[in-house]
C-alpha cells in the first residue's frame, strides 16, 4: 500500500472518533517498542498504525481492550471483586460482565487528561 488514507481505515473501524483513538493507541505502543506487524517502509509511527489497521493485521479486540484499560481511572480491588461475587446470585455468575461503552465526550475528556497529566497522579 503506498499511501493510506481513511478510506482505507474507515471500511475496518466505521466510526473516524474510534479509528483515531485505536491508531494514536497502537502508535504510542509501536513507541514503547511493541513489535510491527507490516514493514515500516519509512513510515513514522501514525502512519505505520493506520497501514495496520487498514491491512487487517491487528487483534482489533485486543487493541480496543488495550485502549479502554488504558483509559480506566478506577479498578475494583480484590476485596470487592470477592465481595460481588459472593453477594450475586449463583445464575449471575455465569454471565460475562456487559461491555463498557464510553461516549465521545467522555473518551475525549479521558484522552485530554492523559495529554494533560493525570489529576490522580499517573505519568
Amino acid at each position: 500500500m503506498a499511501r493510506v488514507t481513511v478510506e482505507d481505515c474507515i471500511e475496518k473501524v466505521p466510526n473516524r472518533f474510534r479509528l483515531v483513538l485505536l491508531a494514536a493507541h497502537r502508535a504510542r505502543n509501536i513507541s514503547a517498542g511493541s513489535a510491527l506487524t507490516i514493514e515500516r517502509d519509512n513510515d513514522k509511527n501514525p502512519v505505520v498504525a493506520l497501514r495496520e489497521i487498514a491491512d487487517e493485521t491487528l487483534d482489533m479486540d485486543g487493541l480496543k481492550d488495550s485502549l479502554v484499560n488504558g483509559l480506566q481511572r478506577v479498578l475494583p480491588s480484590e476485596d470487592e471483586e470477592e465481595a460481588a461475587k459472593q453477594d450475586a446470585p449463583p445464575e449471575m455468575e455465569a454471565l460475562p460482565a456487559p461491555p463498557v461503552e464510553m461516549d465521545e465526550a467522555e473518551m475525549l475528556k479521558a484522552l485530554q487528561n492523559d495529554r494533560d497529566g493525570a489529576p490522580d497522579g499517573r505519568l
